[in-house]
Order: structure tokens, then C-alpha cells, then sequence
């Protein structure tokens, strides 16, 4: 009689077990979709848009030949606001839109920390051109960096200055506020999700 419950108790522990396990992973799959759709509020899409937009317009106003790379870029990601902070230990974040041939294609999650001695904070305006398709789609595929040596041309207001294409890319950022003056995008981490159902 024990042996048979202790059969019954081990075959219903194995099937609820089977059953929680099932649930877990549909669930995580699930959350971890929800969570890559929803990398900016629904109800700050718009406003994010507008702002890029104009940012587009002030990194163009700032810059000989930015007209000519953003029409020939293949696509581009504007990041119309990231937030740096840094004492010794920094970082930097913010949320930006992928443009292709002009029309929201989708949103992404910048992040990045820095390590060294740094005093201050700033607010600027970044973006990538992608020049080869190849580059594009590395970036859409989720989990794409900058490494350490990337560099980006800085521009500064009244001081127009030339962008070139390297590596497949080309990285520009713009200083809004803030006391800082050098803008690092080695070590930054991106995060992309499609624009679903996006007006």
C-alpha cells in the first residue's frame, strides 16, 4: 500500500512538474516578447517620433553634408534624448526610432556604462547612419554594440562639420545640455524591436 501511494505521489509530482515547466517556458516566451514590443510606452511613441524628427532636422542644420548621408543612408536610428551621468562610475541611456526610406520601422533601447574618471552629466542627441543593408540588419537583430575604438563626430551648434561613413556606418551625436564635454559611444549596447501596429 505504501509503495503504491508512494508510485501515485511520484507520478502526480512528475506530472505537475511537467505541467509548471510547460507554463514557465510558454509564459517566459511570451514576457520576453511582451517585454522586446514594449522597449518604449505606447503612449510616448508619438512624441519620441516628433522628436527624432527634430533632431534629424538640428543634426542637418549643424552639418555640411548630413542631408546627402541620411538620404543615402539605407536606414538610420535617431536617439533624440539620452540621459549621461557619471562621477568615477558613469553610463548613459535612452530611447530612439529606426527610420527606413523615411517611415517608422521601429524603436530602440541605447545603454551603455563607462568606467573612469569622470565628473558631470549631459543630455545629447545621437544618431547611426547605416550605410550597407548588412549593417542594418545586424542592428535589427537585437544585441548590437559599439565597441571601445567607435568614434563619433560631434556637432556643435554654429560649427558645421563633415560626417563620413566607416565601417558600414556612420555615428554622430550632438550635446543638448550639460557640462560634459565628450561624448563616448564605445561600450554602447542596443536594444530593437519591430513597430507593430504603429500610426
Amino acid at each position: 500500500m505504501k509503495l503504491r501511494n508512494s508510485i501515485m505521489s511520484g507520478f502526480m509530482m512528475l506530472l505537475l512538474f511537467t505541467g509548471v515547466q510547460s507554463v514557465a517556458q510558454t509564459d517566459g516566451k511570451d514576457w520576453k516578447e511582451d517585454k522586446k514590443e514594449e522597449l518604449v510606452d505606447k503612449d510616448k511613441k508619438h512624441q519620441l517620433v516628433k522628436d527624432a524628427k527634430d533632431s534629424k532636422a538640428a543634426f542637418i542644420e549643424n552639418s555640411s553634408n548630413l542631408k546627402e548621408l541620411f538620404n543615402g543612408a539605407v536606414g538610420y536610428v535617431i536617439f533624440p534624448n539620452v540621459g549621461k551621468g557619471a562621477y568615477i562610475l558613469g553610463g548613459a541611456a535612452g530611447n530612439g526610432v529606426l527610420f527606413e526610406n523615411g517611415k517608422v520601422q521601429g524603436f530602440a533601447e541605447l545603454r551603455q556604462l563607462d568606467i573612469g574618471l569622470q565628473i558631470g552629466g549631459q543630455a545629447f542627441r545621437q544618431a547611426i547612419l547605416f550605410q550597407t543593408q548588412e549593417e542594418l540588419d545586424n542592428f535589427k537583430k537585437g544585441n548590437y554594440s559599439l565597441s571601445g575604438n567607435a568614434s563619433a563626430v560631434i556637432l556643435e551648434k554654429g560649427k558645421a562639420k563633415n560626417v563620413e561613413f566607416n565601417n558600414g556606418r556612420a555615428i554622430i551625436t550632438m550635446p543638448k545640455a550639460g557640462a560634459m564635454v565628450e561624448v563616448s559611444v564605445g561600450g554602447q549596447k542596443f536594444e530593437y524591436a519591430e513597430a507593430k501596429n504603429f500610426k
